[in-house]
């Protein structure tokens, strides 16, 4: 078998690549932080500079789900099924993509949000990424996992992270559903197409941290195993 990089990883620790293609994709999505700022501001340069920084991280996002796959080691043992790693992949690489998607249609738009919406979008934003850093910290602590056997105050531990990825995942759904109401109110004076991709920006920002939290509940399936 072709000794690669990314297999030297497997082979020191099944759960590396995978945290390294979490770390990727959660810093895919701390990008949008300064985008929204330099879109509210109607910065339209530094929006488009902070958009092809995302992209080429969302292709490094890409890059190493495409070498896990193709090195993730049939023969060797892994204390969690092989599925479930490629499964917890999956979920990871749909943050990432999101978050292009998202700075892919307001900068191709040049969205301008009202500004009576404005603190209400950052806050949604910043929950939202929380949940994916959050996430983000679950996995990093699946080594130890392994070493303990999957018990005593390590899993005590990733159960508490788990338990606040959901409060989490909650909070965004509070925020989005204030954040609908605002520009519901609004609504009226926007251009119908804008308030129709302003409804989606809002809904995919939510959809950030409903992945974190998928591939928490994924963890969780691991602990239960």
């Amino acid at each position: 078998m072709a000794t690669t990089p990314i297999f030297q990883m497997f082979a020191r620790s099944p759960f590396m690549p995978m945290q390294e293609h979490i770390a990727k994709a959660q810093e895919c999505a701390a990008e949008l932080i300064p985008f929204f700022e330099a879109v509210i501001n109607e910065d339209w340069e530094t929006a488009s500079d902070i958009q092809q920084h995302i992209i080429q991280l969302e292709h490094d996002a890409d890059d190493l789900k495409r070498k896990i796959r193709q090195n993730l080691p049939r023969n060797l043992f892994l204390p969690v099924p092989r599925t479930d790693l490629l499964e917890l992949l999956r979920m990871q690489d749909k943050i990432a993509n999101k978050s292009k998607d998202i700075a892919g249609i307001i900068l191709g738009r040049r969205m301008q949000f009202p500004e009576c919406i404005q603190r209400s979008l950052l806050d949604l934003l910043h929950t939202a990424l929380q949940a994916c850093d959050q996430a983000k910290t679950a996995m990093h602590e699946l080594d130890e996992l392994v070493t303990s056997g999957f018990r005593g105050r390590e899993i005590e531990l990733v159960e508490h992270l788990l338990t606040e990825l959901d409060r989490l995942e909650y909070e965004t759904d509070t925020h989005e559903r204030n954040l609908r109401r605002s520009l519901f109110a609004v609504e009226r004076d926007i251009y119908p197409v804008d308030v129709m991709f302003m409804y989606q920006i809002i809904n995919w920002i939510g959809d950030l941290a409903n992945r974190a939290q998928q591939v928490g509940s994924r963890l969780q399936l691991l602990l239960a195993r």
